[in-house]
């Protein structure tokens, strides 16, 4: 049995032995092929500095070490400094590679290549990849690699004996040859093939090193490796029906512009259906009007109205037309949380059935012209959900650019689930034309948006890399969890917010500020939107959270044109007090004032537009 002491240099390594690396990203299998080739003779230790394990053991006469799965050779986290470090040591590296997600895995591929250590590759889960109708060209592969590249099914033993057959066969792969110049001509200051490319790569721990400074040619390099992934898997793969089950062909079918923007349709019409229709008429019309304003709120004004009268301050406040007790807790349980709950339904079935992914996939391009990147679409589809939290999330965007025009598209265009829950609502109840109008302004205000900024900011978007899970039936459990968890989130978040914003209009009222604020508005509300004067109260319950102001929308006597109108305006208005906490936060005083100042201009501005046009 080997043991790892305080670095990797301190383990016990034979005289003459080789090192062996294991090499692969998350969930490729690489720990049966470890088992494979060390079988007893293991041993897990701690990697010097980390709180990263790693495990090590013996292959006859030499060492099998094995990295923690990741994306790439760099230093983002302990992780990939543990890969790294273990990588630039090693005498031959074994390559896992996901079958199913070739285009994602050789990225680490071939920036293994780039380090000059002889590899060899093994191609894994290719049942998995044929059972979804994934045929690869293993011997075009190999041609285009310069390594030998191995098919496998490691959980069933396949391929395992060719592997160790072939194992020491491990050679040197294919370097582009511009990459290849800027290699050699560093030889001389840092003499490793490896620890050059990661110096070039602007890696700050290997340059250190050195006592040279970090290049500035990592996008450079990702951008050239990333066409270059493309274009190998553009030959080696091919896509079939032969054996695919009904679940990958529904798969490829949403992939497709002519078969997926249809289905994204039917998939919008169902949400639609299910929320604007089955839940905000049927369900919000027994819990809002039968339970909450039938039984609860009568019950409640009685047992208050014997202690505190009605009329007064207090009983204004607590049992008022805006009572804390009253309109507030109406508004979240019967008018809100049935709506939050049919959204996150519906959100819940689009994920654990693998459809997001795809979706993401098909308006890739779309984001792309907008300036952002694949991964974009996380936080704006999280964004439906709850923008707050959809604002946090634009930390995975990889520059500043990209959580910029992120952080403003979804401050200005994403409605979040309960404010999408009351919209859906009141546009079922106005017709078609409406919802069309609707839709298409929201739309190209989120595009002009994204345009402006695309074309103002420096800089250039990125490419989409995503897992496409297997296309299947939802799973009951899972779906009622994701839905019964995120709805009980937005309750305790929404509900204190919820009852400041109604105490504030009700001191408002009380004091006679808000008929003053009405009257002062009412320029804007009257004079560009040709809304009631009385609109203005649901624009300062929109400061509070924005669905609280769409709840007060909804309790007005509208026509459908004056709907249309305050929902365009409602939507595109300022986000949340919790969403501008959080914008200001992670954009900066400076870039989040200005990002919620144009949410202001832009809402009445879109709001006045479509007033002159539909009125």
């Amino acid at each position: 049995m080997s043991h790892c002491h305080n670095s990797l240099s301190h383990m016990d390594i034979p005289e003459g032995a080789r090192k062996i690396v294991l090499v692969g990203n998350p969930n490729v299998g690489k720990s049966v092929f470890f088992n494979a080739l060390t079988g007893m003779y293991v041993d897990v230790s701690n990697f010097p500095g980390t709180t990263v394990d790693i495990s090590h053991g013996r292959y006859k006469q030499d060492v099998v070490i094995d990295t923690p799965g990741v994306y790439g050779i760099s230093s983002f986290n302990d992780e990939e400094i543990v890969a790294r470090d273990v990588i630039l040591s090693a005498d031959l590296i074994l390559n896992v590679v996901d079958a199913v997600h070739l285009e994602r895995d050789l990225f680490l591929t071939l920036q293994v290549i780039d380090t000059g250590i002889p590899t060899i590759v093994a191609i894994n889960m290719m049942d998995e990849a044929a059972a979804q109708g994934i045929k690869v060209d293993l011997d075009l592969l190999e041609h285009l690699l310069g390594v030998p590249v191995i098919s496998t099914v490691a959980v069933k033993g396949k391929g395992l004996d060719e592997v160790k057959n072939r194992l020491f066969e491990a050679r040197t792969g294919l370097i582009e040859p511009e990459l290849k110049s800027k290699l050699q001509g560093m030889l001389n200051r840092i003499g490793s093939w490896g620890e050059a490319l990661l110096v070039l790569e602007g890696d700050p721990h290997v340059a250190e090193r050195h006592g040279i400074p970090a290049g500035d040619m990592r996008e450079e390099i990702y951008h050239a490796r990333r066409y270059r992934v493309n274009d190998i898997v553009n030959y080696v793969v091919k896509e079939t029906q032969e054996g695919t089950t009904f679940g990958t062909k529904l798969g490829r079918y949403m992939l497709r512009p002519w078969t997926g923007i249809p289905i994204f349709a039917l998939v919008l019409y169902a949400m639609y259906y299910l929320i604007g229709v089955i839940v905000a008429q049927d369900i919000v019309g027994f819990t809002e009007e039968t339970v909450m304003q039938g039984m609860y709120e009568p019950a409640v004004r009685d047992l208050i109205g014997r202690f505190v009268s009605e009329e007064s301050v207090l009983g204004i406040i607590l049992i008022g037309e805006f009572g804390v007790l009253t309109m507030t807790v109406t508004y979240i349980l019967g008018l809100l949380l049935p709506l939050v709950v049919g959204f996150y339904f519906a959100l819940s079935i689009m994920e654990d059935s693998g459809y997001l992914p795809r979706l993401a996939t098909l308006v890739d391009r779309a984001m792309i012209s907008i300036g952002l990147n694949g991964r974009a679409i996380i936080p704006l589809i999280l964004g439906f959900g709850c923008v707050t939290m959809a604002t946090i999330t634009t930390r995975i965007l990889g520059t500043k650019r990209e959580r910029t025009i992120a952080t403003a598209v979804l401050g200005l265009a994403i409605p979040c689930s309960a404010q999408l829950g009351v919209i859906a609502g009141m546009l079922a109840g106005i017709g078609g034309k409406y919802i069309a109008i609707y839709v298409g302004v929201i739309l190209l205000v989120l595009g002009i948006t994204g345009k402006i900024l695309n074309k103002v900011l420096p800089g250039q978007s990125s490419d989409l890399l995503i897992d496409l899970p297997p296309i299947r039936l939802p799973r009951g459990e899972n779906v009622l969890k994701k839905t019964v968890t995120k709805s009980y989130a937005f309750l305790l978040e929404a509900s204190p917010l919820f009852m400041l914003g109604a105490l504030i209009i009700s001191v408002l009222q009380v004091t006679g500020l808000l008929e003053a604020i009405q009257a002062a508005l009412a320029p804007v509300t009257e004079g560009m939107l040709k809304l009631p004067r009385e609109t203005a109260t649901a624009f300062i319950m929109g400061l509070i959270r924005r669905d609280f102001g769409a709840a007060g929308l909804s309790d007005m006597d509208l026509t459908a044109a004056q709907t249309l109108v305050s929902l365009v305006t409602i939507t595109l208005f300022v986000p949340c007090v919790a969403t501008v906490i959080v914008m200001f936060k992670e954009r900066g005083s400076k870039e989040g004032g200005l990002i919620w100042l144009s949410s202001w201009v832009f809402a009445f501005i879109i709001g006045a537009i479509v007033a002159a046009f539909v009125m």
